[in-house]
């Protein structure tokens, strides 16, 4: 089955702008589909902002590439052990150093959650 990845076009001004079309606040792309996702910052982080990517498993996502903010950030210990425990990576970052990989791995055809905190 052939990918239809959205490619993160430009960020910023609380949101992204995507090959699909623009997105206000933070995102969150999963199996290839950008959802709405409710988190403005690390100090809010929570496993269940990560509950469709632990629900679609490790056979869907290898890793979660996460989009930190302004800033990289260690995500909080609760987030990290969640993944851990369901086989997912994590690799964090600031959200533009984020953006730029996302678009390299899913060209690779890397499967990836890619969880980015809007600047």
């Amino acid at each position: 089955m052939a990918r239809d990845a959205p490619q993160i076009e430009t960020y910023g001004d609380g949101g992204f702008r995507l090959s699909t079309g623009r997105h206000e606040g933070s995102l969150l792309i999963l199996q290839d589909q950008a959802l709405a996702w409710p988190v403005r910052s690390m100090a809010e982080l929570a496993p269940e902002h990560f509950a469709k990517v632990l629900e679609a498993g490790r056979e869907a996502v290898e890793f979660v590439l996460l989009g930190a903010g302004a800033s990289n950030a260690l995500p909080p210990r609760p987030v990290r052990e969640a993944l851990q425990r369901a086989g997912i990576g994590l690799e964090f970052m600031d959200t533009a150093s984020a953006c730029q990989f996302y678009n390299i791995l899913t060209a690779d055809g890397r499967k990836l959650a890619a969880a980015l905190i809007a600047v």
